[in-house]
């Protein structure tokens, strides 16, 4: 009987997983890939509605200016997301702040939906911001709620599901952006409504899993609610020192009140963490795998692959990076989360240089277009080995349980801002630099390899209280304690 309530439990855990990743970055990498299958139909879309209205069609360049928007106010959406994120988990929870996240799903469903019977390429736009703040929100908040409802011998694992997510999405985002399913020229409405569908499942699994025991205790106070999380989500398993822990931090540091962003870089006590959150956060979006998916039709093509069966060879990048983050939430507990970043960015820097080579001997040798094509391939997979689920549980792990709301918004803005300006800026590296385009990328994956070896602390295995200290330490060296530091900085009230 306490092996199947054991069991049963176990399944609570697993439920929560999914239920938060549904529709947390399962829609931001869903989101992120549909849209490329209906390019072509929605620019003419947009020239046939302004053509009705005015009797003119617009000229090409505006059609292009137009498109350009539809995608960048996603990342638009995602920054403006972020931004909310913390108020939104400190005030409602971050499990109710995941289930409110979808009022901005159903809207911008609504608006892909009647788009085209509207006649209205304005809704198209405004439903790109809403899902970007959808997907804002969820990328802070759900790696804020699985780590937190997570023991820490799994927190890694668990936090690494939301990498597992986005890859998952993406993969999707490919698949039913087929021409076969919802690709063709008459069904780009559903297939940007279909966001709903994700939705939809978080809303009806989601209540049906405990909030994190962390906010629970520490931020609400309640002993009671934490106590019942907890049972659900360990089983039969003896929680006395996991609540002893909580308590020790509740009490150490009750009365003070939760971090403003910017006030995350004033503190002398967080500048490893801030300066680890900023390196390595903006060296995942620096690193070149956008500008790689960006890249791979174009050396599909050369690779001599048909062009109608591109769409097909893409869905295999997106596999890679979901087969890759499998493997490293597997293994993170065992290896570690340097070895992971570190290993990564060097594999990075390696198949980059080689993908650089063959750009530049690619008219010299035949075979070279597919030497380029397995570079890309083996670029996604190191990037999903490490960079891409390890980077989001920085936050989680290196801040304290007042800071990290701030943390995540910080980490938001930056990876949203990197993000807008990967996007707009390499088409003119590619230009400008034409075959050496990826050497500022091989650049930023070398210092952040440098900046892990040296300044990134191991946090496998570690309670929350334990990784604070050793931060502590790091930024007063010298110092054993400071006779007013008390453990982790915690808040009672909801103000940010």
């Amino acid at each position: 009987m306490r092996a199947l309530q054991g069991l049963f439990q176990g399944w609570v855990l697993l439920l929560t997983i999914c239920a938060a990743g549904i529709g947390g970055t399962f829609q931001f990498g869903y989101n992120l890939s549909i849209i490329n299958a209906p390019t072509l139909y929605i620019q003419e879309f947009t020239n046939e509605t302004w053509q009705m209205r005015t009797g003119r069609p617009l000229p090409d360049h505006l059609v292009l200016l137009v498109w350009s928007l539809i995608v960048s106010l996603y990342p638009l959406g995602g920054l403006l997301g972020a931004l909310l994120a913390g108020p939104l988990a400190i005030t409602l929870g971050r499990k109710k702040s995941l289930l409110v996240n979808n009022i901005f799903v159903v809207a911008a469903a609504t608006l892909f939906g009647f788009s085209r019977r509207a006649g209205s390429f304005e809704m198209v736009m405004l439903g790109r911001l809403l899902v970007g703040v959808s997907a804002g929100v969820s990328m802070n908040v759900q790696p804020m709620y699985l780590g937190e409802s997570a023991p820490k011998e799994l927190r890694g694992a668990v936090a690494m599901t939301s990498a597992i997510f986005t890859a998952l999405g993406i993969v999707m985002g490919q698949v039913v952006g087929l021409r076969e399913l919802l690709g063709g020229p008459q069904a780009w409405p559903l297939l940007l409504a279909s966001c709903l569908v994700p939705g939809a499942l978080q809303l009806a699994s989601l209540p049906l899993v405990p909030e994190s025991p962390r906010y629970l205790l520490i931020d609400r106070g309640d002993s009671e609610a934490c106590l019942a999380a907890l049972q659900r989500l360990r089983g039969p398993a003896d929680l006395a020192g996991e609540l002893a822990e909580l308590e020790q931090e509740r009490a150490a540091c009750r009365g003070r009140r939760a971090r403003r962003p910017w006030e995350l870089f004033g503190d002398r006590a967080l500048r490893r963490q801030v300066a680890s959150l900023v390196v390595l956060g903006g060296a995942m979006e620096l690193c070149g795998n956008d500008a790689v998916y960006s890249y791979a039709s174009a050396m599909f093509v050369q690779a001599r692959i048909p062009p109608e069966k591109v769409q097909y060879a893409v869905i295999g990048t997106g596999g890679c990076e979901l087969l890759a983050t499998l493997v490293s939430c597997v293994v993170i507990e065992r290896v570690g989360r340097r070895v992971l970043l570190m290993g990564g960015y060097c594999l990075m820097t390696c198949w980059g240089s080689v993908f650089t080579a063959a750009l530049c001997l690619q008219s010299s040798f035949p075979w070279m277009p597919y030497l380029a094509m397995s570079c890309i391939f083996a670029f996604i997979l190191s990037f999903g080995i490490g960079p891409a689920g390890v980077t989001g549980i920085l936050a989680t792990e290196l801040f304290d349980q007042m800071a990290r709301p701030a943390a995540y918004m910080v980490c938001g803005v930056l990876m949203w801002t990197m993000l807008f300006l990967v996007g707009l800026g390499f088409p003119f590296i590619m230009e400008g630099l034409s075959h050496f385009l990826y050497v500022p990328f091989l650049c930023v994956c070398v210092c952040a390899a440098v900046y892990t070896f040296f300044f990134l602390p191991e946090t496998k295995g570690k309670t929350f209280l334990e990784i604070s200290e050793e931060l502590y330490r790091l930024n007063f060296p010298g110092w054993s304690q400071s006779p007013m530091w008390r453990g982790p900085e915690v808040v009672q009230s909801t103000e940010l």
